[in-house]
């Protein structure tokens, strides 16, 4: 009973994790000023040297192919898509709310699946019912977001404070353009997400061990991030790590968003597949939501809860033709390439927001 329980706890922690990262980074914008290039450097060049001694010694004792120049080019350009991700989706954080974050994350499987379409990694077979349920979920979850960006409503939950009022009255339509803006980062950092788990699939089948894959992504990104900052950042203050809160949101990114999250992920994903995996992204919205109420003062808008439901909608269809397609097809391959929601770790583990 208790190894059957496992997976299920250990999903909730991962999303518990992710959410947390949400949460964390978006107090740490707001209320140091912390800029989100200085924060993905540091927080994943902590990452990569966390998971450095770990990756090489769990993976000592298996038998993997030579790390050669085309491998390392591989790894480069995944932590490019990661990176890019990484930027967008915390500057979408910063300017909406980790809620919209974490519904946005659910688009990732489907803009998956179009892009393996795209670049023939997937058949486009239209009669199946499976592929037409991935394609009308996609669409759905991608309306999903426009609702969800586009439409505000009136307020459903909030803790009710003169001073939140007062803000949202004043702000007024400069608060909604911050709120478009924000779901635009993030729908960008959703597409490199899903390029960064395309790119997996290759790598994957070129080189099967997974922690030595995450630590070159780490530490390229770290690389990548850096030099970024540096022609975006002119002010030297802008690397401080006061106050505290700073300090603390790039040990909660390094330690639980990145190592504690992709070592649940990956062994739950082992356990139980993919599809269990995805299944429990949907959770990580509601958590947020309370979370960012409760905790943040955060309000809930009808426009923001219509659009959730209506991703997560999308996002079953797409997972259910999945599952379907998976059961009718064990061998099923992409061109040569194993399934892009195979045997890797899936989506926003580094915010991504992946």
């Amino acid at each position: 009973m208790g190894s059957e329980a496992g997976p299920y706890i250990g999903m909730i922690i991962a999303e518990c994790c992710q959410v947390g990262l949400l949460l964390i980074s978006k107090q740490a914008f707001t209320l140091t000023g912390m800029s989100n290039f200085v924060f993905v450097t540091y927080s994943n060049a902590l990452a990569s040297l966390i998971l450095l001694p770990f990756s090489f010694f769990f993976h000592r004792s298996v038998s993997r192919p030579p790390l050669t120049f085309s491998l390392l080019g591989w790894f480069f350009l995944l932590a490019l898509s990661g990176c890019l991700a990484q930027l967008f989706g915390y500057a979408g954080i910063d300017y909406s709310s980790p809620t919209l974050a974490s519904a946005m994350l659910n688009l990732v499987p489907g803009l998956t699946f179009l892009l393996a379409i795209i670049f023939r990694m997937e058949k486009a077979d239209w009669k199946t019912l499976t592929f037409q349920f991935k394609l009308i979920g996609t669409v759905v979850s991608i309306a999903g977001a426009f609702v969800a960006t586009l439409y505000e409503g009136p307020p459903l939950l909030a803790v009710a404070t003169t001073l939140n009022s007062y803000q949202h009255n004043l702000l007024g339509e400069q608060s909604k353009s911050k709120w478009i803006i924000g779901g635009l980062f993030l729908a960008i950092d959703c597409v490199m997400a899903s390029s960064w788990v395309i790119i997996q699939a290759v790598i994957y089948a070129k080189y099967p061990a997974e922690l030595i894959v995450v630590f070159f992504y780490c530490f390229f990104v770290a690389i990548q991030s850096g030099v970024f900052t540096l022609i975006v950042e002119r002010d030297l203050n802008a690397w401080s790590l006061k106050p505290m809160l700073r300090l603390l949101a790039i040990l909660y990114s390094a330690v639980f968003g990145s190592a504690v999250q992709v070592g649940l992920t990956a062994w739950c994903l082992r356990r139980k597949g993919p599809v269990f995996v995805c299944m429990f992204k949907p959770l990580g919205v509601a958590i947020a939501a309370i979370a960012g109420v409760v905790f943040f003062g955060d309000t809930l808008y009808l426009g923001s809860l219509l659009g959730v439901i209506i991703i997560v909608v999308g996002f079953y269809s797409v997972m259910w033709g999945k599952a379907k397609e998976e059961k009718t097809d064990h061998s099923y391959q992409l061109a040569g390439v194993q399934s892009t929601t195979e045997n890797m770790p899936l989506l926003g583990n580094h915010v991504e927001v992946s």
